[in-house]
């Protein structure tokens, strides 16, 4: 079963809500009424008794029966206060009672059941009336009133109320359904069009964004939170396709001179020693393919977030010394003079020690790969109160200042000849710059072209702070 759109569930949602509040308004609207009607009827059956009282305290103290019989028959007989009074003493005798009432012989209430006052509605002679019933004491003796007034109009004009509620209320919920689901229209206009805009956008045209709202309102906030999202999904999407073109691009070159080294081989028989000169141009080739295959797969599984690392505490001192000896060899044998200025205090960090080891390595490749012969090449690891710094410094060919802010994007080389040449594919210091990021510290550079570079990267101690030394 198809659900309603969100238009019509707030419209529902909204009837529902107001025919309650409808409902509730007109029940208590209804019993407001009624109690207001009430209370004026026993206000004025309550000044009718106040008005007896007053008439009995105006009579002679040892008045008899047939004297006050008298009196009040002249005062009420005419007044329609009187249409529906009746009073009577302790003893029983009647004081003055109404014709109606006694035409239709209403009972007196018993004087011992009424203490105070006592309101009570009736049914005479196919008429409503209420009636109050109260004793009084005046000047020693005891009498019984009863006075009452019909409730006919009373009661009319509650049903003529209830009538009204009745017609009017559908009405009013009809008009106020047609006005939720027009408001609830108007509020979820941009919804649908930011949902045109998304069904437009695919991956030939990420560039393209929803449209732009000017609500000031969530749904604005909405817009500009997955417009966001696209730029990021823009940029995410063409980073991996600048890395599957450049993938692609640096691993043809290798393989295409492979290829071509083993065309030419077999093109006629050669010499034994040709044929070794094949295998090892074959072999430097696959070396580099195999190192540049493990780099772009290093790189992949980052990207995926599939690359853990071991973090645990160490010391950094301990990894810079052993990265020293081994590079101290490499850097003889490329007649380059290698110094270290390794502090003697330990540097404790926590992080993997595993790839800050490859990172110290891809430093000092490229610092052996740029400098000239009697070249000179120096490490150095020192700390402050924060931060481990380590810093790696060669006099070789330097970098251009417009090439420093690209040097740790993924394949990009200054000097893309001699990069090839030195079996470069310009992925290196894109995996350095990852292994300092995920250890939350700074990687800088500061060269100069004929002048060398000086690499310096700050990761923090072991007890401070892992926010970012930027």
């Amino acid at each position: 079963m198809q659900r309603l759109s969100i238009g019509w569930r707030l419209t529902l949602s909204y009837l529902v809500v107001f025919a309650t509040a409808q409902f509730l308004f007109g029940i208590g609207m209804w019993l407001i009424l009624r109690h207001n009607l009430y209370e004026i009827t026993d206000d004025t059956l309550a000044d009718q008794v106040d008005d007896v009282r007053r008439f009995l305290e105006a009579q002679k103290k040892n008045a008899t029966v047939a004297k006050l019989q008298e009196e009040v028959a002249e005062a009420y007989v005419l007044e329609h206060s009187g249409d529906y009074l009746q009073i009577y003493d302790a003893e029983g005798e009647w004081i003055y009672r109404a014709p109606f009432l006694q035409k239709i012989s209403l009972p007196p209430p018993i004087p011992d059941q009424v203490e105070h006052s006592v309101y009570k509605d009736e049914k005479l002679d196919g008429r409503p009336f209420r009636f109050l019933s109260q004793s009084l004491t005046v000047r020693g003796r005891h009498f019984m009133v009863q006075t009452g007034l019909p409730t006919h109009e009373m009661l009319q004009t509650l049903v003529l109320f209830r009538r009204y509620l009745a017609f009017f209320a559908p009405l009013i919920l009809l008009a106020a359904s047609g006005l939720g689901y027009w408001v609830s229209g108007r509020a979820l206009a941009p919804v649908d069009a930011l949902t045109r805009s998304a069904r437009a956008i695919g991956g030939t045209n990420l560039s393209s964004r929803l449209e732009q709202l000017n609500t000031r309102d969530e749904l604005q906030r909405l817009s500009d939170t997955l417009n966001e999202m696209l730029g990021r999904i823009e940029a995410a999407f063409l980073r991996v396709t600048q890395f599957t073109a450049d993938a692609s691009h640096e691993l043809r070159t290798p393989i295409s001179l492979m290829r071509t080294e083993a065309e030419i081989a077999l093109r006629k028989s050669r010499s034994e020693g040709e044929y070794r000169d094949a295998l090892r141009h074959i072999l430097v080739e696959a070396e580099r393919t195999t190192t540049l295959i493990e780099k772009l797969l290093s790189l992949a599984r980052a990207d995926s977030g599939r690359e853990a690392l071991e973090i645990r505490p160490f010391d950094l001192r301990e990894t810079a010394l052993k990265v020293a000896s081994e590079w101290r060899t490499v850097a003889g044998s490329k007649t380059l003079s290698f110094t270290e200025g390794i502090t003697p205090d330990e540097v404790p960090i926590e992080g993997d020690e595993t790839v800050l080891h490859q990172l110290l390595n891809i430093l000092l490749d490229n610092a052996v790969k740029y400098t000239p012969a009697r070249g000179k090449i120096d490490l150095s690891l020192d700390q402050t109160d924060k931060a481990a710094v380590l810093t790696v410094a060669d006099s070789g060919i330097g970098i251009a200042d417009e090439d420093q802010p690209k040097i740790f994007e993924r394949f990009y080389r200054a000097d893309k000849v001699r990069s090839r040449e030195m079996g470069g594919a310009g992925l290196g210091l894109a995996i350095a710059f990852w292994i300092v990021e995920q250890h939350h510290g700074s990687i800088e550079v500061q060269s100069s072209p004929g002048k060398g570079s000086t690499f310096v990267v700050k990761l923090p101690l072991q007890n401070a702070s892992r926010s970012p030394f930027r």
